[in-house]
């Protein structure tokens, strides 16, 4: 493999990460005759701009990775890349650095952080003869058809891309949810010692106010003999108040601890779904390499296998000569993600908006709905908003 001056900087980028439409090869000849020099002509996108490390390179049909040149001419910048003349550009090989077999060429655009941007069809430096240019014409038939192949799957594989993109927003999403309920549990959990703390010394008080009270009266026992009974009935009626008091306490605290287990049982739910998004997220990062590995292979390698009426590849493209591997995971896969549902309840699934057990149990309580996971009583007339209530519990 010849080389000039310096070696161009290259990478191990496979096929699809390259932008074959960023530089368009023009006039590329199907045959070089062998011992002259050849001029490549070349046009530049509209939003491109070159740089100087850019280059040029002669590839043999079927390369891997930019690394595997035949030889290679550095790209001249243009003074003006806005002017439109400037888009028309052209380098020069020199015949002593030329290949001197028959196998197929071609010429690639590569910019200076090693990424392909344009690609030529392919060409031969041999004699142009009449059974070679019926064979070139099949070939390069050929050739089409696997790029275009590479470009469905390649579309392919940019939808599975923005898919996983998609559900990581999503993971993103309901972390940000799970953080805020915790948050929530916490500030809960604060109150409620808060509540604890002040019960406690109100009772304290409450003991100490008693047994001031009592001595008082023991000491003033004699003197007071009349106010006795009043005392008695003052005492009384405070702890009454009291008693009262400590109930709405008691009463209060169980109101925070049923909304304690509420927005623990949100959590739960939250984590459950968070692991199921995680693990669909796992399982579109395994298909997403898996495609990868399938786009990096040598199709010269593959065994050719000749299209028939029956095979189920065949029938959907006649143009795919290998048929297409993924038609039958998204017709199996697409359905389960977009319409089905999970009860938080029964852990089964469900299309609609409210689980089957949660419909039976509202046909057999005529008089008032109850919320199947937090208890809350609703009225039949208000069945609207006890939907809306269980679809709350769903988000």
């Amino acid at each position: 493999m010849e080389k000039t001056i310096e070696d161009p900087p290259t990478s191990a980028v496979l096929l699809d990460r390259c932008h074959f439409s960023q530089v368009i090869f023009n006039s590329v000849e199907k045959f070089y005759v062998p011992g002259g020099d050849i001029t490549c002509y070349y046009t530049f996108a509209e939003h491109f701009i070159p740089r100087r490390k850019d280059w040029i390179g002669i590839f043999r049909v079927g390369w891997k990775t930019t690394r595997e040149y035949y030889t290679f001419m550095w790209v001249a910048l243009p003074s003006d890349i806005n002017n439109k003349s400037a888009k028309q550009q052209e380098v020069q090989f020199k015949a002593y650095y030329l290949p001197k077999d028959d196998e197929y060429y071609q010429f690639c655009y590569v910019d200076q952080d090693g990424v392909v941007r344009g690609a030529s069809i392919p060409f031969q430096f041999r004699p142009e003869s009449e059974e070679d240019i019926l064979v070139v014409t099949t070939k390069v038939c050929l050739v089409e058809e696997i790029e275009q192949h590479n470009k469905e799957l390649f579309k392919e594989n940019q939808e599975l891309k923005d898919s996983c993109a998609s559900l990581q927003k999503q993971n993103s999403s309901m972390q940000a949810e799970l953080q805020r309920k915790q948050e929530e549990l916490e500030t809960l959990q604060s109150i409620n010692k808060k509540l604890e703390q002040k019960v406690k010394e109100q009772k304290t008080c409450w003991e100490t106010e008693l047994l001031h009270d009592i001595k008082i009266y023991f000491f003033v026992q004699r003197e007071q003999q009349k106010k006795l009974q009043q005392i008695v009935e003052d005492m009384k009626q405070k702890e009454t108040t009291a008693a009262k008091k400590q109930q709405e306490l008691m009463d209060e605290n169980f109101d925070l601890s049923r909304r304690l287990s509420e927005n623990k049982i949100i959590c739960d739910v939250l984590q459950r779904e968070r692991e199921r998004m995680e693990r669909e997220n796992d399982l579109l990062k395994k298909e997403n390499s898996r495609l990868l590995s399938y786009m990096g292979l040598d199709f010269d390698s593959l065994p050719y296998q000749v299209p028939t009426s029956d095979q189920g590849g065949a029938g959907q493209n006649p143009g795919l000569v290998y048929g297409n591997p993924y038609s039958g995971i998204q017709e199996s896969s697409a359905p389960s993600l977009l319409s089905i549902k999970k009860c938080f309840t029964c852990k089964s699934d469900f299309a609609d908006e409210i689980c089957d057990h949660t419909l039976e149990q509202q046909q057999m309580q005529t008089p008032c709905l109850n919320c199947p996971i937090c208890d809350k009583t609703f009225p039949a007339r208000e069945k609207q908003i006890f939907e809306d209530h269980v679809f709350c519990h769903s988000l």
